[in-house]
């Protein structure tokens, strides 16, 4: 099969023209290192002509003679203005306004950063949040992070299910540097095929997204930001093992091939190999797993030319097995002999992005991106079988530039993608196969305006065509408005559309007894419509001083408001129905949060969150079943001053769930019945990291400490091939309190 690889915007350092002034803006810090300031605003006294350093601290910007006095300034700093009399090349410090200020420049540096600047609702988790967690991959990635829900999709297979609004993961595009990656055939588990060490930083972004990346975004947006083989540490170890006896190995290895090319080869190997029944109901209460990740990752950087380049080369194994605790694949799969399940993904990928920048006009550039995957599943659970291929092509163009001056830009570009999906299943009275192939052909605008002081919004349209979705178009809108110092307010809606994957988004309902119903077939895939839904939000960020020390609030409300969705419909114990929606489906989203640096190095995170997401049903509306109305959240963390023999890193989460409504089960046997709600759950997680050395440190830690286990998560489990046995109903951990141990050991 022919694919192209082409790909994505990375722009290098800025080469200047003679009618440019460019330069880099550091903080003046007592240490005389040279911290630079990411988001300082740079602009002509008395013009509205300006531009903002970019993460390495770096400007460009057009000269004019009658240009003289160039002013940068930079929250929490005194604002200079500089005598400019021709073009030339600056490096300028800027102090802090006091010496309280100069604490809130130490806080600033803070593990998730959030931005007074965008026009989108969006926060970067960096490496450092990462390693509050053992973070072994992308699914455990968000244990420290307020607005992400993190559960167990179900009582077997120990996988993780993620949540943005209300709304899971399908409902979220996930990409990997720009790339959408979690989608299709590896919806189900594929955060997990991402480790955690590989991950450089993670950009959340609530909301509808930018048209740049496509149409399918409704809730939200995450990209994970991998580690570069050019900042990379040459080598780096992370050597984990945990009490369940789950063992895990990271090796990263970077080189420079010569003065242009650079390689890192990336190594992730996990195995599972011990049965575990602590509530004594006869099944695993995690998985038997293995998996080998590679990847192999080429930089090609040509500064003179405005070039940079990456290639990546990706291959994954991972297989499953769980069930009762005395199942045999050998002699057991597919019999009544013993309930088990085994699910066997392999998968290989291959991306690649190229950025250009004109170095004579930085302002202009052009970014290409394209990936190539092929997924491959095959897996059984009990007499149920699912197998599935998936095949897909994508691509994205990127010209970025101007209209009249840097404050206002635009991007452009064509979008392709290509989905091939054949679907085999033994699961119920449906069509043993399904196979179809997608194709989407579409162009995008985008257009900022950016005054650097008040205001910044962003307005994007996208017009594509597709083979099953048809011809339509996708508007999104994002605006900040900055009414007083330290402030963003923040507007958004926009719209999105997506086909369903019933199967693979829904493979915790084939370790049931329930039937598989499609009813009412009348569209193009698996007999359903496109789900299409609009998404609203208001975000206000308020940062300011408590008793001398920084801290800010943020209130966000969201609505998603679905013109079509196709319903899963678990209200009938012994079935699963999927329908195109008949009436009302919404989900709000209310949340509060607040940051604070309590003391020097101590930081406190504390936040509520308030669901109402309610869907028509055959039976009536209702609410989502299994999504809590409440939750509370606090962490807090904490770091010792860094000293010759080393370095102390504390860090805690308690998560606090209210009652979440249970389907219903009332036509159950009184024994297999569930009430309407379950319990309130509440857990708690930390870890203690001691740091030897910037090459050595070790980190030990604990989830759950609280022992928490949901009783009987698994219904009718003396009666697997009975006709109420049911996984699905999991609201809380399983397996009980876990302790790690691990190393990093890194040499620059």
């Amino acid at each position: 099969m022919r694919f192209i690889l082409v790909f994505l915007l990375m722009l290098p350092e800025l080469v200047t023209s003679q009618n440019d002034i460019s330069g880099v803006i550091f903080e003046d810090n007592p240490d005389n290192k040279h911290l630079v300031l990411p988001g300082a605003n740079v602009y002509w006294l008395h013009t509205n002509i300006g531009t903002v350093t970019d993460i390495n601290g770096q400007f460009s910007l057009a000269y004019e003679p009658r240009f003289k006095e160039l002013v940068v300034s930079y929250v929490g700093f005194k604002t200079d203005t500089l005598k400019i009399n021709e073009p030339q090349y600056i490096e300028h410090w800027l102090s802090p306004t006091s010496s309280l200020e100069a604490v809130t420049v130490k806080s600033r540096k803070q593990a998730t950063a959030k931005s007074y600047l965008k026009a989108t609702n969006t926060f970067t988790v960096s490496s450092d949040e990462l390693l509050k967690a053992a973070c072994c991959n992308l699914a455990e990635s968000f244990e420290t992070n307020p607005s992400i829900d993190v559960n167990f999709a179900d009582a077997l297979t120990g996988t993780r299910q993620i949540k943005m609004l209300g709304l899971t993961s399908p409902y979220i595009l996930i990409a990997t540097e720009n790339i959408p990656s979690i989608r299709g055939a590896s919806q189900a588990f594929g955060l997990s095929f991402i480790p955690g060490t590989r991950v450089e930083s993670i950009q959340i972004t609530k909301g509808a997204g930018s048209v740049v990346n496509g149409y399918e975004s409704i809730a939200g947006q995450i990209n994970a930001e991998l580690v570069k083989p050019t900042t990379d540490d040459k080598l780096f170890i992370n050597l984990y093992g945990a009490s369940s006896e789950r063992v895990e190995l990271n090796t990263h290895f970077n080189t420079m091939v010569d003065d242009k090319w650079s390689t890192g080869l990336y190594l992730h190997g996990n195995s599972h190999n011990k049965k575990h029944d602590l509530n004594n109901d006869g099944f695993l209460d995690m998985p038997l797993y293995n998996q080998i990740n590679i990847l192999n990752r080429w930089q090609y950087t040509n500064p003179e030319k405005g070039l940079v380049s990456f290639i990546n080369l990706k291959f994954l194994n991972d297989e499953k097995q769980t069930g009762e605790l005395h199942f045999n694949p050998t002699t057991d799969k597919l019999t009544t002999n013993a309930w088990g399940s085994e699910i066997d993904t392999r998968r290989y990928e291959i991306s690649s992005k190229l950025g250009y920048v004109n170095p004579n006009i930085p302002y202009q550039s052009l970014g290409v991106q394209a990936a190539f995957s092929s997924h491959e599943q095959a897996s059984y659970f009990g007499l149920n079988s699912y197998n599935i291929k998936h095949n897909s092509v994508y691509s994205n163009a990127i010209y970025n530039s101007i209209i009249s001056d840097s404050r206002h830009k635009i991007k452009t570009g064509l979008s392709y993608t290509y989905d091939h999906y054949d679907e085999l299943l033994t699961a119920s009275d449906l069509e043993p196969k399904y196979e179809r192939t997608a194709r989407s052909l579409g162009a995008f605008f985008e257009y900022n305006f950016d005054n650097l002081d008040k205001l910044n919004l962003t307005a994007g349209l996208r017009i594509d065509t597709h083979n099953l979705l048809g011809t339509f178009i996708t508007p999104r809108f994002h605006m900040r408005y900055t009414p007083w110092e330290k402030s963003a307010f923040r507007a958004s809606f926009g719209r999105g559309k997506r086909s369903a994957n019933i199967f693979a988004e829904n493979q915790n309902m084939f370790s049931t007894s329930r039937r598989l119903n499609i009813l009412n077939p009348d569209g193009n895939i698996y007999g359903l419509n496109p789900e299409i839904a609009w998404n609203y939000g208001l975000s206000f960020l308020q940062g300011f001083n408590l008793f001398g020390r920084k801290a800010d609030v943020t209130l966000d409300f969201y609505r998603t408001d679905f013109q079509n969705q196709v319903v899963v419909d678990y209200e009938n114990p012994q079935e699963v129905s999927f329908y195109n929606l008949n009436g009302d489906s919404f989900a709000n989203s209310f949340q509060f949060e607040f940051n604070y640096n309590a003391f020097e190095r101590f930081d406190l995170r504390m936040a509520y969150k308030y669901y109402e997401v309610k869907t028509q049903y055959v039976s009536g509306t209702l609410d989502k079943p299994l999504v809590p109305k409440h939750r509370v959240f606090a962490n807090a963390s904490y770091e010792t001053q860094i000293k010759e023999t080393g370095q102390w890193k504390f860090d805690a989460t308690f998560n606090w769930l209210g009652k979440q409504r249970f389907s219903s089960t009332v036509t159950n046997p009184p024994e297999y019945r569930l009430p309407n709600y379950t319990p309130t759950v509440a857990t708690l997680n930390a870890q203690l990291t001691k740091v030897f050395s910037s090459k050595f440190e070790m980190y030990l830690g604990g989830e759950n400490i609280t022992n928490l286990r949901q009783p009987n998560p698994i219904l009718a489990a003396n009666d697997p091939f009975g006709p109420n046995f049911d996984t699905t109903f999991v609201y809380g951990p399983v397996f009980g309190s876990l302790y790690y141990l691990g190393l990093r050991f890194r040499i620059n």
